[in-house]
């Protein structure tokens, strides 16, 4: 593509005096650059990519986007715009021809469950005989082929690569989990989302929100991103957990189509006659199109909601209700939400994500149900993130289970003690053990259970790291619980 035909979608920029070189890559990594890229200047946090555009353009750069004016030698043409981030979203679905157009996609927001719902959704429509792509917290999929991913939702340079590699593919559908980070940074800028799915909103990412309003604020822009015009060839839809507060701020955020889910409040797709066990959950489901009994192999109340968004989201789709239900209630789990380890042991050991005071409570609730004796919570708090969260999940913890653990869960850059510090804040007087160390912590638990007891290892679920300090470590609880039971029967 022609350089004077790409930035035809930034307008205005500043004009600029140079040829008109073919464009065959947009980067924002000078390490990255070829010969006949088109260079974009990004302020980071830690660096400038203004500081590197002049490596850039020894690497092959044929044009740079900045927001100053660059000395370059060679010289080749600089335009200048005012925001080179949202400058990048549009060259990028520009470049890649806008390829979020060329399928139908599904974007999910919320504190939590948006891994869990994407995964259900994802196989509702693999099931009705779609090729399917997904992207999120554990990795990027195109088919069955896994591409490894940074962020939750990647930048839009990467986002709209992966686009165009699913729209060549012939991706019918996609569903990808939407970070506020991600929101707000502009990551998903030139989206173009077909259904937008609200799963609920608690608290989290305080460290750069500041404020529940603001972090609330920031989800609501998924849907107010849906757009103004009812299209009937491609209508859009948003759909909205209906006892979630938060709900009512984004149905005036929106005018796309509305569909609500719920459990405690009438909805246009409702759970009634819920019933858990420790292997799965049974409802009565309640739709617009009949009412039928769902048996889910998933446990607990927030996989109902989980599966309630995901039915919602394949009713909107034009997916029959009877195909989404049977694909639901075939789904066996999701890695590293409320995963079993079971290495023959008579206690229970399961493996969760839960890294929010909301998730942990709803994952420890359950458990309550379930256990015979003790309830062994292994938790910590990351490091460089929220640290009004930590005593409340610490207080969780020591509410809920008999045995608190407090452990490190990725402290990155901040001492491992003073996150346990902060977490102690918030159950002064109460017993608790600390061990710092996770391994070792994960084999105190196990060690001491006994028949009938529960271990619940939070905070890290699928990650098969730990970050401490700028080192990441191969770890994942899994394995390490695994070991830990297969060790202790050995000796035993």
């Amino acid at each position: 593509m022609k350089l004077h035909q790409l930035l035809g979608c930034l307008t205005p920029y500043m004009k600029f005096e140079g040829n008109n070189p073919e464009i065959t890559s947009i980067d924002n990594d000078n390490r990255k650059v070829k010969e006949g890229s088109l260079f974009i200047c990004i302020k980071g946090y830690t660096v400038d990519g203004h500081d590197f555009a002049a490596d850039a353009v020894q690497r092959g750069a044929k044009a740079v986007i900045a927001e100053k004016q660059l000395s370059l030698d060679p010289v080749v043409p600089v335009i200048i715009v005012k925001d080179t981030v949202r400058a990048m979203a549009v060259l990028a679905d520009a470049f890649y021809a806008q390829p979020s157009k060329q399928f139908h996609l599904v974007g999910i927001t919320g504190t939590n469950g948006k891994t869990t719902t994407s995964h259900i959704i994802e196989k509702i429509f693999r099931d009705f005989g779609q090729k399917t792509g997904l992207i999120g917290t554990m990795y990027a999929k195109i088919g069955d082929t896994k591409l490894e991913t940074k962020n939750t939702t990647p930048e839009s340079l990467t986002l709209q690569k992966i686009f165009r590699d699913m729209a060549d593919e012939g991706v019918g559908t996609a569903v990808m989990e939407v970070s506020s980070h991600a929101l707000v940074n502009g990551r998903v800028n030139n989206t173009d989302f077909n259904v937008a799915v609200f799963t609920n909103l608690t608290q989290d990412h305080l460290d750069y929100h500041k404020t529940m309003e603001e972090y609330k604020k920031a989800k609501g822009l998924l849907f107010s991103r849906l757009g103004n015009a009812f299209n009937h060839k491609q209508p859009k839809y948003a759909v909205l957990n209906v006892d979630d507060p938060a709900t009512n701020e984004y149905l005036s955020n929106t005018a796309a189509g509305i569909i609500t889910y719920g459990i405690d409040n009438e909805a246009d797709i409702r759970a009634t006659n819920i019933e858990l066990t420790a292997s799965g959950t049974s409802f009565m489901l309640q739709t617009p199109l009949g009412n039928r009994k769902v048996n889910l192999k998933l446990a607990g109340r927030f996989n109902v909601y989980n599966a309630l968004a995901a039915i919602a989201t394949a009713v909107v789709s034009n997916v029959p209700l009877e195909d989404a239900v049977q694909s639901v209630e075939d789904l066996k789990g999701v890695r590293g939400r409320f995963e079993l380890v079971n290495e023959g042991q008579d206690f229970s050991v399961i493996v969760d994500y839960a890294h929010t005071p909301d998730s942990l409570e709803n994952v420890l609730k359950m458990i309550g149900q379930i256990a015979e004796k003790r309830v062994y919570t292994v938790v910590g708090c990351g490091g460089d993130r929220d640290r009004t969260k930590r005593p409340l999940m610490a207080k969780i913890a020591c509410d809920l289970s008999t045995d608190p653990i407090f452990t490190s869960d990725n402290p990155r850059s901040e001492d491992p003690e003073v996150i346990l510090k902060d977490m102690e804040e918030g159950v002064k007087g109460r017993e608790y053990k600390k061990i710092a160390d996770r391994r070792e912590a994960i084999c105190h638990a196990i060690k001491h259970a006994g028949k009938g007891d529960v271990i619940l290892i939070a905070g890290k679920g699928h990650e098969t790291y730990q970050q401490i300090g700028s080192e990441i470590f191969d770890f994942d609880d899994r394995e390490i619980a695994a070991e830990a039971i297969r060790s202790l029967k050995g000796g035993s």
